[in-house]
């Protein structure tokens, strides 16, 4: 069985992987509602304002790290999950699987010189592992469907 990061990045795949990465995020972002839904919503925006296509540069530019700190959950599942969707899989441990994921956005925060991006990211992270953990169905859904069009 391949590496996730061998099926999510591999050159015919992944424009479309961002794409739908894209896409996932957008609904993820249009799904919050409240006081904490209108922060992440300005947020966006002023990460969107930014630069015409950032969003979809900061998805592929984290893409390989993201499919590298996935992939032993996607090799544990291949292993022990067979027969059960990914998602479903992905979801059981969601709390593990946004800390992977949040320990790649921590790090970039850090280091980042663009100070509006950086102040964005620290407002909304008290509660971004709430919000990420919400999006995780959607993640092993978006994985398992360029999985299977690897394995065709």
């Amino acid at each position: 069985m391949a590496d996730l990061k061998s099926v999510l990045t591999d050159a015919s795949r992944r424009k479309q992987v961002v794409r739908d990465a894209e896409a996932l995020l957008d609904a993820e972002v249009d799904s919050k509602g409240g006081l904490s839904g209108l922060a992440i919503k300005g947020a966006f925006k002023v990460v969107k304002s930014f630069r015409p296509g950032i969003i979809p540069d900061v998805i592929d530019g984290l893409l390989d790290d993201f499919a590298t700190r996935l992939d032993p959950f996607y090799q544990d599942h291949a292993t022990k999950g067979a027969g059960r969707p990914f998602a479903d899989y992905l979801t059981s441990r969601k709390g593990e699987v946004a800390d992977a994921l949040l320990a790649i956005t921590d790090q970039r925060a850090r280091v980042t010189r663009h100070s509006a991006l950086k102040s964005a990211y620290e407002k909304l992270r008290p509660e971004g592992k709430k919000h990420v953990e919400a999006a995780v169905p959607g993640v092993g859904r978006l994985i398992e469907k360029h999985a299977r069009a690897a394995a065709t």
